[in-house]
């Protein structure tokens, strides 16, 4: 299986896309403004108790506050309360977490409001990202997570995943992880870490004890509250560090900035790697070069067709998603009904775990599958689906069919569920159901374009345009777009891109940043 990751870093935007085989199966975006991430650590202040809930709502800077119950707060949050205030009490010197003391566990049966007070400083991490109507979702515990380790200040324990296997080398790690730890310090050890030798899990430990110098040094020396004191890193410089695995063939990315953090951090953590990290300096946008728009578009929405026409309807409540799997036009096999549902609810189960790992769909998901009557054709149909889920990193949990024929899924919920909208609005009419002439759209294309070099003063830029237009624009020996440059000069470029409607249109400078060339009435309707 090949594996490629594929960044597009837009003026607005940053998404990635994962590839096996050329199929897109994780998918991300998120706003350059964006403002949260999780694991941002921020030092808030206790906003509300709530006794009912036993818990509490912080103020880290969000449109609303987050939400800290009280088993979040950790078994040690005694300790770094207590630290936090030595940290607070001189903003000269660092009183170094090697000589705090740790305070007895805080009780699994305790209130909110013992422990904490309205207007109370806490250090917080975000668990959870803001979810429909909830705000952030923090703890208490925090963690530093790198390759092959998670640095987990005020632990005393060296825990090493369970999927390594092997005694000896569980025994090995562990032991090396306990002789080079600081004092005060937990680690996880992650199970990538397998086989790695001492000192490539020392040059790590160093990078995560770091963070958290920094991160408690900002907190001594800066008053404001809240206060962002360690910010996770980049989308792609983390989605890299879970994902990354020797088989990748290539990570292609279109921007110099993002391309430098990525590759430096695989030289970092896989120096034999670093040639697969590669700019992407195509005139065709590297989406679309690399077929992810198109799977993009057919691949989100309420209909999602899979094999021989069978589909899938996903639909999403404020509880549940809920999956409907239907035949649609396939053709019914010689040997029966019970046949042709076997094995579109097969396809379903395939396209199915690849739809829940695109749009990151956590909480309950139930799917109604083609009624089956054979037992082992629903047996088969479950393991099928577990079979195929191993390759989601998210936790989940898969139950057998139930009597009525729906299989109950339950996944890990982080971020809200990826939504792509793939319906295209006109550009023309604005949905008044009316526009201008069609064969006028080059005239007026040409209008901005004059503008654009006369009145502007830009001479050099790109037009993006539907492929269809695109194609119009460049036929001929002499072209429109031939035409074009003669007239205002070779510095018009024309890029088909297939992420434009049809007669939608785009610019962009030189340096890639979007130009505002839509009319008043475009934009206000």
């Amino acid at each position: 299986m090949t594996s490629e990751v594929i960044i597009d870093a837009g003026p607005k935007d940053i998404s990635i896309a994962l590839l096996e085989d050329k199929s897109l199966v994780e998918y991300q975006s998120e706003p350059r403004s964006a403002s949260f991430s999780v694991g941002n650590v921020y030092i808030g202040k206790v906003r509300k108790l709530m006794p009912g809930l036993n818990a509490c709502f912080v103020d880290v800077g969000s449109e609303k506050d987050a939400f800290l119950h009280y088993l979040d707060l950790g078994l040690q949050f005694s300790s770094y309360d207590k630290y936090l205030k030595q940290v607070a009490s001189d903003r000269k010197k660092l009183f170094p977490i090697q000589k705090a003391t740790h305070l007895p566990d805080l009780p699994k049966e305790g209130t909110i409001q013992n422990q904490l007070k309205v207007g109370q400083e806490i250090l917080v991490q975000i668990v959870k990202e803001p979810i429909n109507t909830k705000g952030p979702r923090l703890t208490c515990e925090i963690s530093f997570a790198g390759r092959y380790m998670v640095l987990i200040p005020f632990g005393d324990k060296v825990s090493v995943s369970s999927k390594i296997k092997k005694s000896e080398e569980r025994s090995r790690l562990k032991q090396l992880v306990q002789s080079m730890k600081p004092k005060n310090f937990g680690v996880i050890v992650r199970t990538v870490a397998e086989g790695k030798r001492a000192a490539e899990l020392d040059q790590e430990l160093k990078v995560l004890l770091k963070r958290w110098e920094e991160a408690i040094t900002r907190v001594q020396k800066t008053t404001e509250r809240p206060l962002l004191v360690f910010e996770e890193q980049s989308r792609s410089v983390a989605l890299i560090r879970d994902l990354f695995n020797p088989t990748y063939d290539g990570i292609h990315i279109n921007d110099p900035d993002i391309y430098s953090q990525v590759r430096d951090y695989v030289a970092l953590i896989a120096p034999e790697k670093a040639d697969i990290v590669k700019l992407y300096t195509g005139t065709v946008p590297i989406y679309d070069n690399f077929n992810v728009t198109k799977q993009i578009k057919s691949g989100f929405g309420r209909t999602v067709n899979y094999k021989r026409g069978a589909y899938l309807i996903i639909e999403h409540t404020e509880a549940m998603h809920v999956v409907d799997v239907n035949s649609g036009t396939r053709i019914k096999k010689e040997n029966g009904q019970e046949a042709n549902a076997l094995e579109t609810n097969l396809g379903a189960a395939d396209e199915l775990a690849r739809q829940l790992r695109l749009r990151d769909m956590g909480g309950i998901i139930v799917v109604d599958f083609i009624d089956m009557n054979l037992a082992e054709d629903r047996q088969l149909l479950y393991e099928r689906m577990c079979e195929n889920m191993k390759k989601d990193r998210a936790r989940h949990n898969i139950l057998p069919l139930s009597k009525f024929g729906l299989m109950q899924i339950t996944r890990q919920r982080v971020r809200p569920a990826m939504d792509v909208a793939v319906e295209e609005s006109c550009p023309t009419c604005h949905g008044t159901g009316k526009i201008k002439s069609s064969i006028l759209f080059t005239d007026q294309l040409e209008s901005k374009i004059d503008r654009l070099v006369n009145k502007v003063g830009i001479r050099r830029f790109s037009l993006h345009v539907h492929p269809y237009v695109a194609a119009y624009i460049n036929q001929g020996l002499i072209s429109i777009k031939r035409r074009w440059q003669m007239k205002y000069g070779l510095g018009v470029r024309i890029i088909p891109s297939q992420k434009m409607a049809f007669l939608q249109y785009e610019f962009y400078d030189q340096n890639h940043q979007f130009i505002d060339m839509r009319e008043e009435n475009e934009v206000t309707k």
